[in-house]
Formats: C-alpha cells, sequence, structure tokens
C-alpha cells in the first residue's frame, strides 16, 4: 500500500491546489451566491463524485489517453467550459425571479438531484484535476508494493477528502454573505446576477486556459 511518507507528501500538493480557487470552487460560490447553503452543499458533492470519476479514470489508464491527446483534452474541456457558461446565462435570466424561490431558511426551492449533476459536471470536466489526476497522481504510486489501482483509488479519496472540506468552506461562506443580500429583493437579484455572471466568466476561462501543445 502507499507509504505514510507518499501519502503526506501527496495530501499536501493536493491540498495546495485546492486551496487556489479553480472551476470547482468557483462553481460553489456562485451556487451559493444564487442559491444558497444546501445548492451550494449539493454541488460539493456532485463536484466530489465527479472528481472521483477522474481518479477511476486515471486508474484504469483513461488518464493517460487524456493526458496524451490533446484532441480528448480539448473536447472535455470545452464541453465543460461551454455548460458553465449554458448555467450562467440561465442563472442570469432568472436573476429576477431568486426572491419567489427563497424559502424560510434561506435555501432556494430546486430540484436537489438537478444541482447534483450540475455539480457532478462540473467536477468530471475540471481541467484542473484531470490534469493533476493523470499528470501527478501516477507519481505517488509505489509500484514495487502492488496494488497500483488500489493506491490510486486510495490517495484520490485522500484528495476529493481535503476537497470536500475547503470547497465547503468557501460554499457556507458565500452563502453566508448572500442571507444578507436576501432581505432585500433587489439585492438578492443583484446576487442572482453576480451568480450568473461568475459562472459565466469562469467558463470562458477554462475554455481559453490550458494546454497549448
Amino acid at each position: 500500500m502507499v507509504s505514510s511518507e507518499r501519502l503526506l507528501a501527496f495530501a499536501a500538493m493536493s491540498f495546495l491546489l485546492i486551496v487556489v480557487p479553480g472551476p470547482s470552487v468557483l462553481f460553489v460560490i456562485g451556487r451559493a451566491l444564487a442559491q444558497g447553503r444546501r445548492a451550494a452543499l449539493t454541488t460539493v458533492v456532485g463536484n466530489t463524485v465527479g472528481a472521483y470519476v477522474l481518479v477511476v479514470a486515471v486508474a484504469l489508464g483513461v488518464g493517460s489517453v487524456v493526458e496524451r491527446s490533446v484532441l480528448v483534452f480539448t473536447a472535455l474541456k470545452l464541453v465543460g467550459a461551454a455548460y458553465l457558461v449554458y448555467l450562467g446565462v440561465r442563472a442570469w435570466r432568472k436573476r429576477g425571479s431568486l426572491q419567489a424561490a427563497v424559502t424560510t431558511d434561506g435555501s432556494a426551492r430546486g430540484g436537489g438531484l438537478r444541482t447534483l449533476w450540475e455539480g457532478f459536471a462540473v467536477g468530471v470536466a475540471n481541467p484542473k484535476t484531470m490534469v493533476f489526476f493523470a499528470a501527478v497522481l501516477p507519481q505517488f504510486v509505489d509500484r514495487a508494493h502492488g496494488h497500483v489501482v488500489v493506491q490510486m483509488l486510495l490517495l484520490g479519496l485522500v484528495f476529493n477528502l481535503i476537497a470536500v472540506a475547503c470547497d465547503s468552506v468557501w460554499g457556507l461562506a458565500a452563502a453566508t454573505g448572500r442571507e444578507w443580500f436576501a432581505r432585500s429583493p433587489r439585492r438578492l437579484s443583484l446576487v442572482g446576477g453576480i451568480g450568473g455572471l461568475t459562472m459565466i466568466g469562469l467558463g470562458v476561462t477554462v475554455a481559453a486556459t490550458g494546454r497549448k501543445d
């Protein structure tokens, strides 16, 4: 299995990657501003499941194909970017209806499964974690100990546990600020617009960054 030294080193590197806001974090913040605490935490769960799908893909060898193929990488990146822009435009168009959707506990009505799926889509198409798992994860595997797939799955689990904790803090902090805005229809409409614009800008950023080889 993975040695404690390798595990700690991987956890430290994962933390450094996660604390820097990327597509998943910004998406969680956008969801928290637009829909509140419950949607933010549901999005975190979806993101985590999506990220772990990437771990499984790398462990089974798909990651090497993505890392070596510019076409596959670019296609996945652009699909994820387009989906973010679509969600941002939808949030912007519906910003005026947020007040009616807010319940007494400060969260927005909406399909939990749909929110979970949207978080999953962003997590599984996140170019930052995709490249990290494909390029960095295999380096921490001790092939001499065997069970390479199990080691990768364990390391990926460590990454996702750290991600859940960090992303949840971001989401809860953003949702707490949203409650102040929710006291005014105008402020709430503003917050919905900011959340939508955040996701649109994130989608454009994802499309414009990444590998150029």
